[in-house]
Parts: structure tokens; C-alpha cells; sequence
């Protein structure tokens, strides 16, 4: 077993884990990835933007207005105006680092408008690789950064434990099975969503629900983990994950077709604009008529491919002109609402483990994320991170772990689980997605039972079937119908809605 010595340990390097990582100043910062440093996990592959109010026409308030009507009802406002107040100074912070945003031809930053956002406030770059782009500048300034090390290609395993207090984690190394032990009295979770438990998503393969077995093992409390946003355009093909085609193609004018009409006029008053769950379940309802659905973006024309290089990309791949061709899409398994519970500076209820961006659960999105709230979080919390922990840790106590003698297993799912990861994946879906029941969801767990019982021996697949189960029963708790939770025998919005703190138990031992 390797051992490592540091002042904070980081699980993720994404938006959200490389932004505590720059923190942290002259603190020994280990960040730790599951596949290669700034390749993985959903950040460099977002295409949609960040929003952020540094319009001549736009303020914060707009900003956190638009944001509590997408939560329908469950956002914090307190929350949500420290992201839109904060966000401003983040976005100069990552431009000083090097992230180069699309300019208008006079040289200011050029916004764009996504659905349900009252302005033009979502920056882009290279028209939708914006990820991408704040994926580079963050990795090229922790490179920079003497005092932060990367363990790449590390597969967490779990937190270490002194009494009551995190004192650090240990991970396996994909290829060599060797362990990792890194001792640490801060521990931030920043390991992202949870989108692959399901049969469609857009998310990455390392998106499994890791951070939410991780904290249930350790104890933490969770929030509203039930809301799991589905992005309503997908390109429809046979690839795993879904290529996504961005919201700001209807921003641009696109709309959307089943069986050559428009039908989301009838359904909301913002049509194609409306908030991503109304959308979702519109195309939704078509498919279950029998009907394919389509994205008409055709209006966008000749400047196709200058605007959206990515999307285009996708659709050359799949043999389809968009600038010709409609695009045939689904809903898609995305983003996740909930996650951790954590305070406005992303401490969880368990000392000394922190975490930020998607896995956590900051009270901003509330039923429904804003488009392109999710990297803003990243940063704006992120860095709320760095600073509660450069305030509140002990760094002149010395922890010892109370055990680290673990034993090298499977990391990622074995050709043996191939089968039954693809079986959870499908049952969330038909049973625990855009559209729910009670009947539903008890059938679900029910497979994830027989997928347990098997024994399973990755850790990857025992994480995917504890985040179904997480999310499967905290939706079972919640009757009612609201943003991205909907269900057919609770249809409407219950009269007193709250925030569902949420224990896991689990259903035996872990390993």
C-alpha cells in the first residue's frame, strides 16, 4: 500500500473539485480521479454554457428570480443568491486563468439565452465546447500549482475514519490493483452524478453515483436526491452515452416535431423554452403514442457548424446534415439535483468531509436545475469550499486512521456484471425515470435485490446499485409531483412541499 501525506484530499477534477483544489493556496492538495486527469466525468464535455449575470441588461436578482422559478419551489433563495452574487467574480477569476469565452466582433463577452432564463446571460466557448474550455484552464493552473499533486486513473474506494472525524481516503489503481492511502483532516467530494444508472444519459461512463455510496457509507446525511433532471434533446442513435444536442439550439430558434407538428405550444407557454422537465415529459407523452420526435434546427442554417462544432460533429457521425435533416431525439438521464446535503460553504454532516458541484446538494437547484446553472455551481462553490476549510481546519492535530487494511478488488464493472449493470440500467429507466409510481419503484427494487443477491463483486457495481436504491426509496417518500419527480398517482404538487433529509441504511454489508 502506498501512503501519502496531505493537507486536503479532493475526489474529482472537475469544475467543481479543480476550483477547491486552487483555493487553497499553500495547502498540500491531493486531488484523485478515476480516469485520466482532465478527461473524465461530465465537465469537459458540457456543452450548454454558464450562466452568469454580467449582462448590461441582467442582475443577480433576474438571475436568482429565473433560478427559483425553474426549482419549482424548492430552491433556497439565500443559496441561490450567493451563486448569482458570487458568480460575477468567478467568471473574472477563471478568465485570469486562462478560459477564453466567445466575444462579440467588438470584443465583449457574447451571452446567449437557454431555457427559462429572462436574458441573454449564458457564456459560451468555441461555440459549445464551453467545458471543455474551463476543463483546460483549470487543469492548466493547478499544473501550475506546485502544491497539488494528481493521482490519476484511481478508482475511490472509500473514506478513512479517526472516531468521528475523516482523516482521508483510500482508493485502487484501475490497471495495477495497487492501494492508495492518502491521510487528510479535509476531505472534499467533487466525484459528480449520477446519470449512468440509467439506460439513456449523456453522462460519462465514470458517472455511477460514486459520491452518494461514499457518504452513505460514512454516515451523511443526503437531500432531495429523488429529482433527477432529464434533458429533453438527445441525439436518438444506437451510442452509449447519447450525444447531447444543447438547449441553446432552441435558444437559436429550434423546435421541436412529432409527427411533422409542433406540440410543446400546446403544453407550456414558453413552448420549447420551458423548464427542461415540462419539455422532457412532453416528448416523453409523444413517444409513448407510438411517435418518433424530432429537433427541427434548421433554421440555424449555413453557420451550423461554426456555432455548434460539437453537435455538428455528432451529427456527421450519425450521417445527418442538421442544417438539412431533422434530428431525431429522446430525453436523456443528465443532471442531478440532489446529492450530499451540505451548508452554504459545502461542509456535509459528517466532520471534516466537504463536498461541491453535482454530487452535492446546496439548495440551488431545488426540483428542477436552471440550464446551465451546474458549472457555475462548480466554481462558485468550489471555491466557498477552500475557503471553510483554510478557516475551520485543525492542521496541527495528527490523525491516524483507525484501519486501512483493505483488500485490492475489481474496480470498474467486470464483463461477468456486464448483464446486470445493463439490467439496473434499463429498470431505472422504465421505472424510476421521467415518470413514476409507487408500483413502479418497488418493482425496482425489487431487481435491485435479485442484482444484489448475485453478489456483485466491482466496486462499480455495488456503488450504481446503492445510488438506485438511494434515489428509488427517497422517491417512494415523496408524494407528490414536482420538477424533475413525477409521479402518476401523486400528479400534483402537495400543498406543503420541503427539503427530504435523507439517511441510508443500506441492505446488508457493503463489502
Amino acid at each position: 500500500m502506498q501512503k501519502i501525506k496531505a493537507d486536503v484530499a479532493i475526489i474529482g477534477g472537475g469544475v467543481a473539485g479543480l476550483s477547491a483544489a486552487l483555493g487553497l493556496g499553500d495547502k498540500r492538495v491531493v486531488v484523485l480521479t478515476k480516469s485520466e486527469f482532465g478527461r473524465g466525468g461530465s465537465t469537459p464535455i458540457a456543452q450548454g454554457g454558464i450562466a452568469c449575470a454580467m449582462g448590461k441588461d441582467d442582475t443577480p436578482e433576474l438571475h436568482t428570480a429565473d433560478t427559483l422559478v425553474a426549482g419549482d419551489g424548492l430552491s433556497v433563495k439565500s443559496v441561490v443568491d450567493l451563486l448569482t452574487t458570487e458568480g460575477p467574480s468567478q467568471i473574472r477569476k477563471l478568465i485570469e486563468v486562462g478560459a477564453q469565452f466567445d466575444r462579440t466582433s467588438s470584443g465583449e463577452l457574447d451571452f446567449g439565452r437557454e431555457a427559462a432564463h429572462s436574458r441573454r446571460r449564458i457564456l459560451h466557448a468555441n461555440g459549445d465546447s464551453t467545458g471543455a474550455e474551463v476543463e483546460r484552464a483549470l487543469v492548466a493552473a493547478v499544473k501550475r500549482s506546485p502544491n497539488i499533486s494528481i493521482i490519476e486513473n484511481c478508482y475511490v474506494v472509500d473514506l478513512l475514519r479517526t472516531h468521528d472525524q475523516i482523516s482521508g481516503v483510500y482508493g485502487i489503481i484501475n490497471n495495477t490493483q495497487e492501494i492508495i492511502a492518502v491521510d487528510a483532516p479535509a476531505v472534499v467530494l467533487a466525484c459528480g452524478g449520477i446519470g449512468r444508472i440509467y439506460r439513456f444519459t449523456t453522462n460519462p461512463v465514470e458517472s455511477v453515483g460514486d459520491g452518494l455510496a461514499i457518504a452513505a457509507r460514512a454516515g451523511a446525511v443526503m437531500s432531495d436526491v429523488e429529482f433527477v433532471q432529464f434533458h429533453p434533446t438527445a441525439l436518438n442513435t444506437a451510442l452509449d452515452p447519447l450525444p447531447l444536442l444543447t438547449e441553446a439550439l432552441r435558444g437559436e430558434g429550434a423546435v421541436l416535431l412529432a409527427d411533422g407538428r409542433r406540440f410543446m405550444t400546446e403544453i407550456h407557454k414558453d413552448a420549447e423554452l420551458a423548464p427542461r422537465d415540462v419539455v422532457a415529459r412532453g416528448i416523453w407523452a409523444q413517444q409513448q403514442k407510438g411517435l418518433k420526435v424530432f429537433l427541427d434546427a434548421r433554421c440555424i442554417g449555413e453557420e451550423f457548424p461554426q456555432k455548434f462544432p460539437t453537435v455538428f460533429g455528432f451529427c456527421q457521425q450519425a450521417g445527418i446534415d442538421p442544417r438539412k435533416d431533422l434530428l431525431p431525439i429522446s430525453p436523456a438521464a443528465h443532471y442531478h439535483m440532489g446529492g450530499v446535503s451540505v451548508d452554504k460553504n459545502g461542509r456535509t454532516t459528517v466532520a471534516g468531509l466537504w463536498a461541491c458541484g453535482e454530487v452535492s446538494a446546496t439548495g440551488v437547484h431545488g426540483a428542477n436545475r436552471l440550464a446551465s446553472n451546474s458549472l457555475l455551481e462548480g466554481l462558485v462553490f468550489g471555491a466557498r469550499v477552500s475557503r471553510d476549510i483554510l478557516a475551520s481546519t485543525d492542521w496541527s492535530g495528527v490523525l491516524v486512521p483507525e484501519n486501512d487494511d483493505f483488500v485490492p478488488r475489481p474496480t470498474y464493472v467486470t464483463a461477468e456484471e456486464e448483464a446486470d449493470a445493463m439490467r439496473l440500467r434499463q429498470t431505472m429507466w422504465d421505472d424510476v425515470g421521467l415518470v413514476r409510481s409507487e408500483s413502479s419503484m418497488n418493482h425496482a427494487l425489487g431487481v435491485l435485490d435479485e442484482i444484489m443477491h448475485k453478489k456483485p463483486v466491482s466496486l462499480m457495481m455495488h456503488n450504481m446499485i446503492d445510488a438506485a436504491r438511494i434515489i428509488t426509496q427517497a422517491a417512494l417518500e415523496r408524494k407528490e409531483s414536482r420538477g424533475g419527480h413525477y409521479r402518476t398517482d401523486y400528479p400534483e404538487h402537495a400543498e406543503h412541499s420541503e427539503h427530504h433529509p435523507f439517511v441510508y441504511t443500506g441492505n446488508g454489508p457493503w463489502y
